[in-house]
């Protein structure tokens, strides 16, 4: 089992702002946003706003998943945000192996809760109706998550990466690499870090810089595809991270999920995006 280390790593103040900023800073950006949205970009705007946008997950039946600061929710065509499960937790952190029902969260314990603080890690077979203690308890907020079939990656937000190859039950030291966004593709892990888009080949053991790579604030993975947002707002598309292709404007967003290389999903506290 890991145990948690004292260490840490500093990155110039723009990119530890980037990692470190915590929900609030990250959903007032989205919130503030005043770039227009693409019209080419199909929205969906919620009936009711959602408290903090933390990950996007693709369900088993196409369903799109938010982690929130209370909770998950179903993100429907209709534009009503639905519960799922009871769980009031705040999910600092939302992943699941892409187009199933598991799951992965972490965060803090909700109103309703008797957890440890912080949650440590989470899973869920049943597409979050429901949630088991896994690893890590009183230990690890993980702010960031990634996951496929073979591998769970995290970052905490403090020093450097974790990796599970037993769906987070056990756990060994990745690079020393504070990142503000992860994503898994069959070609291996990819993060955002100071340097810009990084990609590893060996499990997050080491990474190397991407360097046709436009400047990501977040990215999404699934199959051969990899998605990003710019800092100016804009979707970008690639296979294994080459050959990028720049998309509609969509302003700064608080998640993102890949479907495919055709499609992916964005969303803010108040709208879902599709993009393709």
């Amino acid at each position: 089992m890991f145990s948690r280390r004292s260490s840490r790593t500093l990155l110039p103040l723009t990119a530890a702002a980037l990692v470190l900023a915590g929900c609030s800073s990250q959903d007032e950006a989205a919130e503030s946003n005043s770039v227009e949205v693409d019209s080419s970009v199909q929205t969906v705007d919620f009936t009711t706003e959602l408290s903090h946008m933390h990950g996007l997950h693709i369900d088993a039946d196409g369903t799109v998943l938010a982690g929130t600061h209370t909770g998950l929710f179903a993100l429907e065509s209709s534009g009503t945000p639905e519960r799922v499960g009871t769980s009031d937790d705040d999910f600092m952190g939302l992943a699941g192996i892409p187009f199933t029902d598991t799951l992965f969260s972490s965060g803090h314990p909700g109103p309703s809760s008797t957890a440890a603080n912080p949650l440590g890690l989470r899973s869920s077979t049943d597409g979050g109706k429901s949630w088991v203690e896994r690893s890590l308890e009183g230990q690890v907020d993980f702010h960031t998550l990634a996951a496929d079939d073979s591998i769970l990656v995290g970052f905490d937000g403090t020093s450097g990466l974790l990796v599970s190859a037993d769906g987070g039950t056990s756990w060994t030291p990745g690079a020393a690499l504070p990142v503000a966004s992860l994503a898994v593709t069959t070609s291996g892990i990819w993060a955002i870090t100071a340097q810009g888009v990084e990609h590893s080949t060996d499990g997050a053991n080491t990474f190397s810089s991407v360097d046709d790579a436009p400047a990501l604030v977040m990215l999404a993975g699934a199959g051969d595809a990899l998605w990003g947002i710019d800092t100016d707002g804009y979707a970008w598309r690639s296979r294994e991270g080459a050959d990028w292709q720049r998309l509609a404007q969509v302003g700064q967003v608080g998640a993102l999920a890949a479907k495919d290389y055709e499609t992916a999903y964005a969303a803010t506290t108040t709208s879902l995006y599709t993009l393709n």
